[in-house]
């Protein structure tokens, strides 16, 4: 009976490749509280890094016969995580930009009926993704964005933790991003 816990990274990577699912558990028991540190210091976003660890253990698991270690399994995967968090933060960057973007086009002095519509639309289109938050979540955002209180002014009106505010207002900017972000590529390319 072989202990997966006293094997080499070298030697579970071998076995890895013979279809091992106990290697495979043992690799990931092994990693994935670091490489998770690891990634959430540079994006500070739980479930985006939990999401990235999904995927580099998917990916690990799938393409295990076509992995070809260049140095050690520690450094492979520490450069997979490197990587994709560098995807995820240009994502955000890209689209920080098409929204610096946007804001500026609609707000310059040459904005004429053309812009002035597609800000109608995008208003439009921004309070029916709203409408469609949850209802508590929306209550939030809505004290937060539209009525300018701060969170602590939301926790005591809605006596609810100050972490609880923040945290709503948090993943309603996420869900709107996700879902605005195709639209106003699609806005930018027209212009």
């Amino acid at each position: 009976m072989i202990n997966y816990k006293q094997l080499t990274d070298y030697e579970l990577f071998g076995l890895l490749k013979l279809d091992d699912r106990r290697a495979f558990t043992e690799i990931y028991d092994r990693y994935k509280e670091p490489l998770y540190v690891h990634a959430f210091h540079k994006l500070r976003d739980k479930e985006e890094v939990r999401d990235i660890l999904q995927q580099l253990f998917s990916v690990l698991w799938m393409k295990r016969n076509e992995i070809i270690l260049n140095s050690n399994l520690s450094g492979y995967l520490y450069a997979s995580i490197r990587n994709r968090i560098f995807k995820i933060i240009s994502r955000k960057s890209l689209e920080s930009s098409y929204i610096s973007s946007l804001q500026q086009s609609i707000s310059s002095s040459e904005a004429v009926t053309d812009y002035l519509v597609r800000e109608n639309q995008m208003k439009q289109i921004i309070d029916r993704e709203i409408e469609l938050l949850p209802k508590k979540m929306k209550k939030v955002f809505l004290l937060s964005r539209r009525t300018h209180l701060s969170h602590k002014e939301i926790s005591k009106r809605l006596g609810i933790s100050e972490q609880t505010v923040s945290k709503q207002v948090t993943n309603a900017l996420k869900i709107l991003r996700t879902k605005l972000s195709l639209f106003l590529y699609i806005i930018l390319l027209i212009r």
